[in-house]
């Protein structure tokens, strides 16, 4: 991906310090104070500019400085960045810097996810089956009274709304899987095999063409629209970054690994229906299969893996390990709590007659 345009003093900051090679790495513990004596690896100045946009934001979720900064962090995990030595991966400066991040965009998540649960029930037994677990997150997903975006798509969304949503959506989609897949090696038995199944299909079975963010990348074609990795980050506001963030926070960090499946698995019990409503949008305005097999092909195998996630992933994971329920429900109600913030900035935008991007889409290539 290309180093994104900075949104002020944090990923300023940060996107000077990795134009430059890395200085000496892995000699000062990560969990040190960090200042200008004992970050020996060029980062002093970015722990100073985060530290002040941390104690200036209201809103670590809203932030477009600070989401933007914790997104480029975790894409060193991903593929990289274009003209970023992969040395800066594991900088114990970088590493610092983004717990310093992650700390309080954690707390912030947690504070949304407890408001979304609301009055959940939970398994009344000390060690719940893996059926009660997923009985738990399909009565979650089955009350979601976030504004329904995939009801607007369908029915009323023009062109140009459909293509601001295919925007948002492929600061993911584009690299759909890969955060959860980061917690394979972290789990055993039943819920690993779950895992790997689900992936599998995520991953085309095997087959490049067939990969969900290969289909995707053919319907932002379709629409006459950039599909490399990363073309629109410039375009989208903090929430759309944070919505991504919070599946690399859990999926990098082992002590979150019930998050993440938690995460996974609503996603996958409330994607059916909205990806048929979606595809109903664009079929609305003459695409044809090219354009809507994304979304068709996530109505059929969301239907299984919504199953799988459910009882075996992440109920299979709290048989194992009762003390993880909080985690898996945690990962599910914040991920439902971002996803909701999200949607009713787009549809607040375009009820208004704007748009819900923070700057101008560049002409595809």
């Amino acid at each position: 991906m290309k180093i994104p345009e900075a949104r002020g003093p944090a990923s300023t900051a940060l996107f000077a310090l990795l134009t430059e090679a890395p200085g000496t790495l892995g000699t000062r513990p990560c969990g040190r104070t960090a200042d200008d004596r004992t970050l020996d690896d060029g980062t002093a100045a970015l722990h100073r500019a985060v530290t002040g946009q941390l104690a200036a934001t209201p809103d670590i979720i809203g932030d477009d400085d600070l989401q933007l900064t914790l997104f480029c962090l975790y894409e060193l995990h991903y593929s990289g960045l274009e003209g970023v030595s992969d040395e800066w991966e594991w900088a114990p400066g970088l590493i610092q810097v983004r717990h310093l991040l992650e700390k309080p965009f954690e707390s912030a998540l947690r504070l949304a996810a407890r408001e979304a649960a609301g009055e959940l029930e939970l398994p009344a037994a000390s060690r719940p089956t893996s059926d009660a677990v997923a009985d738990v997150l399909f009565s979650l997903a089955a009350r979601d009274t976030g504004p329904s975006l995939s009801r607007y798509v369908a029915k009323k969304a023009s062109l140009d709304q459909l293509k601001e949503f295919l925007i948002h959506k492929s600061i993911y989609q584009l690299k759909e899987a890969d955060p959860h897949t980061f917690a394979i090696p972290r789990l055993a038995g039943r819920p690993k095999a779950a895992l790997v199944e689900i992936q599998a299909d995520e991953y085309g079975g095997g087959r490049p063409e067939r990969m969900h963010s290969a289909l995707f990348a053919r319907t932002l074609r379709g629409l006459g629209m950039a599909d490399e990795y990363g073309a629109y980050v410039d375009s989208v506001p903090a929430v759309s970054l944070a919505a991504v963030n919070l599946m690399s926070l859990f999926g990098l960090n082992r002590r979150l690994r019930g998050a993440i499946t938690g995460h996974l698995a609503i996603y996958e019990m409330t994607s059916s229906q909205p990806n048929r409503l979606y595809g109903s949008g664009f079929r609305r305005h003459g695409f044809d299969a090219a354009v809507t097999h994304y979304f068709d092909e996530h109505v059929e195998a969301d239907a299984v893996h919504e199953q799988i996630a459910g009882r075996d992933l992440a109920g299979g994971l709290v048989e194992a390990e009762p003390g993880l329920l909080g985690d898996v429900l945690f990962g599910a109600t914040a991920a439902m709590a971002v996803d909701g913030r999200l949607s009713a900035h787009l549809l607040q935008s375009w009820e208004n007659g704007g748009t819900s991007l923070r700057a101008a889409v560049p002409a595809a290539a």
